[in-house]
């Protein structure tokens, strides 16, 4: 019994966090240090469990970025109308922040490779690399 409660608990602040970062991209890893540093001990496989849950069922968006980084995910709550959106990625190879890209000359190129040479995009995966904008004030 006591261990379904610790279970609830978790999934209640997993749930609260996911909820306060609406919209930013974080790892499971970015969640286990948050929690940590709150000398809250959730372990990684739960973690991870809890957010393969919520991708099945359309709660959270899964995204790979390459071989060589751990996946993202991202809270996209109990609609899944942001993730119709056609977007793109941009990572900034300084920071390391993911952002969207909502741009109609991308999908522009995205139609372009599909008609003209019967490739097709996913924009799951596609992420174009370079500094953002904070980062560029920056230097």
């Amino acid at each position: 019994m006591i261990k379904s409660i610790y279970k609830t608990k978790q999934q209640e602040l997993l749930k609260a966090y996911l909820i306060e970062t609406k919209g930013k991209h974080f790892t499971a890893e970015d969640i286990r240090v948050h929690f940590e540093n709150k000398e809250i001990a959730i372990g990684i496989a739960t973690i991870y469990r809890q957010l393969e849950k919520l991708v099945s069922e359309g709660q959270v968006q899964k995204y790979y970025i390459d071989e060589h980084s751990a996946c993202c995910f991202e809270y996209t709550g109990e609609s899944r109308a942001d993730m119709d959106t056609p977007h793109f990625h941009l990572k900034c190879e300084q920071c390391g922040n993911l952002f969207h890209v909502e741009c109609e000359e991308l999908l522009e190129i995205q139609n372009h490779l599909l008609t003209e040479h019967g490739f097709s995009i996913n924009p799951l995966r596609t992420v174009f690399y370079g500094t953002c904008k904070d980062c560029l004030k920056k230097n």
